[in-house]
């Protein structure tokens, strides 16, 4: 079994305050949501505990689908499950209602057809969510940013994975505060240059500081750990998504490349930050392609080869198609801190 790296460098003293700050920030607030804000704003009191967060808002159970993708099902589950975190796609409707579906048509995971920004929101009320695969037809209709933020509030974070550019995301903002979420949602964006920090300071100076933000850095176009140094300072961000490419029908991954590498773990300590690694497959591409191919469908088989691989080189947060094993390797393997320790 990998000793997980980075449990060697978590100094005594983090390890000793991790008990009196959790209960100092239980006295503020007890709901589960700040909870796990507290462990995804302090990376390095943390770095004993792996964070899940469930892509699409969890969907799948062994390679099986099991429920309606970004549906309200899946963010119960995903919580009583004991995941940090739910990722949902956003999207408009034809009257500019924000709604969550991860294509930008309906046809795979809803009973209707056709492009979501041609469909009024009163006509997305008559599509139903359906099981890809099964195709079993829910009682759910297409969920509005606004309900799943929700279904979401006080018990789970939610990243957002916006799929039309950086300017709706001071109206995702706009709608989290309505909600009383806004503390509880993290923005995101691919980072690869000076010039693209600086816009994307600008677009976050209109969406306000009570939203977290976290840059996007992918091995294509990034290979070195200052830059990763500088884009989470630039945002204060808790954590940086970093992608592992893996190229076409390549062999696995023997070392996770450059942003999984020892400089690359230590400037995620010096500016305690989290790092984050994807291991869900791309549609119609080749399995495990953005981590290095050692992703969900060989976790399934091996999850040494797969989480325990990006554990070892750092990583405090998996997103994964497969939460509930995710979470049960983990805690099997002493990566979970459970939460009803600190009621």
């Amino acid at each position: 079994m990998r000793r997980m790296l980075a449990i060697a460098t978590v100094s005594l003293f983090a390890l000793c305050g991790i008990a009196t700050h959790a209960l100092t920030v239980q006295a503020a607030d007890t709901s589960r949501a700040r909870l796990i804000l507290d462990r995804l704003k302090n990376a390095n009191q943390w770095r004993q505990h792996v964070m899940v967060v469930a892509h699409r808002a969890g969907w799948k159970e062994n390679g099986v689908i099991v429920m309606p993708e970004n549906s309200r099902a899946s963010i119960h589950h995903a919580i009583a499950l004991g995941a940090e975190m739910v990722e949902l796609d956003v999207r408009k409707s034809a009257d500019g209602t924000l709604v969550v579906m991860h294509d930008s048509w309906l046809d795979r995971t809803t009973t209707c057809k056709g492009e979501v920004d041609t469909y009024m929101l009163a006509e997305l009320r008559k599509c139903h969510l359906v099981t890809e695969g099964s195709r079993a037809v829910s009682e759910e209709v297409v969920p509005t940013l606004t309900e799943m933020l929700g279904v979401a509030k006080d018990q789970i974070l939610v990243n957002i994975d916006n799929k039309l550019g950086p300017d709706i995301l001071p109206d995702v903002a706009a709608e989290a505060r309505a909600v009383g979420t806004a503390h509880q949602i993290v923005m995101k964006e691919n980072l690869w240059s000076a010039k693209r920090i600086e816009e994307a300071r600008a677009v976050m100076n209109t969406v306000g500081d009570d939203v977290i933000f976290m840059p996007i850095i992918a091995d294509d176009a990034i290979d070195n750990a200052a830059f990763m140094g500088r884009a989470t300072a630039a945002f204060s961000a808790p954590a940086a998504e970093l992608i592992n490419w893996r190229r076409q029908e390549g062999p696995l991954t023997d070392k996770g490349g450059p942003l999984f590498s020892a400089k690359a773990h230590a400037a995620a300590i010096a500016g305690n930050w989290h790092m984050w690694a994807n291991t869900y497959p791309i549609v119609n591409r080749p399995p495990g392609m953005l981590a290095g191919g050692r992703g969900d469908e060989l976790a399934m088989r091996d999850p040494e080869e797969s989480y325990g691989f990006w554990i070892d080189r750092g990583v405090t947060i998996l997103q994964t198609d497969e939460p509930k094993a995710a979470i049960q390797w983990l805690e099997a393997n002493g990566y979970r801190i459970p939460y009803d320790l600190m009621n």
